[in-house]
């Protein structure tokens, strides 16, 4: 009776070990688990977008910053007065750059005496608006600009590098005037209201001077004023735009203070 109840042990034990594990009832995902995790990302994503547009008007703050302390350290450094705003009235002046585009503004205004003559330096945008009946945008062109005094009555004038005038599109209506120097036909473009006015102005010492220095820049003279315009720079590049001015009308010939006497 013993051994018939240990053989009917040993086949149970047997059977259990090789008889199939009943499957694993995995219990489904609780309802509305994933239309939450597709439904966070939108936020994610403004969230994101929210964050950029910050980050860039904190670095376009901090730019403007550093620029105005720039300014006013140069200001100061030269002997000169900052003003963050133009209180000369300075776009009622009649200079074709002034006349460019749809809006247009002056800031970082340093002016004073320097090396015995009085400038005016500031940075200078003016923009111009394109509508495909839709919407609006803006296209920017930014200069940093000098307006210096010259003892003379001059004609309206304009000299300039080729992309210059492009970018001004062509302001003056005036034919380009050619000189007896091909390397500075080449370079420069001429306009003038009184042709003879540009021979004057322009002899061989003005031409070897332009050349070498006034590459990069464009020079109008209005009346008794001077203003030379190039592309946006540091602060720490001032000295070098008011180098240009003065040494514009320090290349005036004579002869023009005699024959157009301001």
């Amino acid at each position: 009776m013993g051994l018939l109840t240990s053989s009917v042990l040993v086949a149970n034990v047997l059977a259990r070990k090789h008889s199939p594990k009943p499957p694993v009832d995995f219990a489904p995902p609780p309802s509305g688990t994933e239309s939450g995790s597709s439904g966070i990302f939108p936020i994610l994503m403004v969230l994101g977008a929210v964050l950029i547009l910050g980050l860039i008007v904190y670095l376009n703050y901090r730019a403007k910053q550093r620029r105005t302390a720039g300014f006013i350290q140069m200001a100061h450094q030269l002997g000169l007065t900052y003003s963050a705003f133009d209180a000369f009235g300075l776009l009622g002046y009649p200079f074709s750059l002034f006349q460019r585009g749809d809006g247009r503004g002056i800031e970082h205004v340093v002016y004073g005496e320097w090396q015995e003559i009085h400038v005016i330096a500031f940075d200078y945008w003016y923009y111009e608006e394109h509508s495909d009946g839709k919407t609006t945008s803006r296209t920017y062109y930014r200069f940093d600009c000098a307006i210096v005094p010259v003892e003379a009555d001059c004609a309206r004038l304009e000299i300039g590098e080729e992309n210059f005038f492009t970018k001004l599109a062509g302001a003056l209506s005036f034919h380009d005037q050619q000189f007896e120097s091909e390397a500075f036909n080449e370079t420069f473009r001429v306009k003038c209201e009184d042709p003879k006015f540009a021979n004057d102005l322009i002899d061989s010492r003005m031409m070897q001077w332009l050349l070498a220095t006034g590459v990069g820049y464009g020079f109008e003279l209005v009346g008794n004023r001077l203003l030379v315009a190039g592309p946006k720079i540091d602060p720490i590049a001032l000295t070098e735009l008011l180098g240009v001015s003065r040494g514009f009308v320090q290349h005036v010939p004579k002869v023009v203070y005699s024959l157009y006497p301001g």
